[in-house]
């Protein structure tokens, strides 16, 4: 590690971002995964309200650029047609 200072400054806030973005894609994992959940239950209100939250969260992670806009649209279409056929 560098001795000087904007060098470990840049350090700190590489290390914030870090786990930001961890935080992140950790709740996504988990917002997709209670989509998943809903689905395989059979449960069509409780997916189509996981799916609205998952939706949200993804969105937010790809303007943050956490994840890669087209990677977030990806997902969401592809839950989105999994409640659908659900529906």
């Amino acid at each position: 590690m560098a001795n000087h200072k904007s060098a470990l400054k840049r350090h700190r806030q590489s290390l914030k971002a870090r786990n930001r973005n961890r935080m992140v894609k950790t709740r996504i994992k988990h917002s997709v995964q209670t989509v998943r959940l809903a689905i395989e239950n059979n449960d069509a209100a409780a997916a189509a309200a996981a799916l609205q939250q998952a939706t949200s969260v993804l969105d937010q992670a790809a303007t943050k650029k956490i994840v890669h806009w087209r990677a977030a649209a990806r997902k969401i279409s592809r839950l989105s047609k999994a409640v659908q056929i659900l529906s």
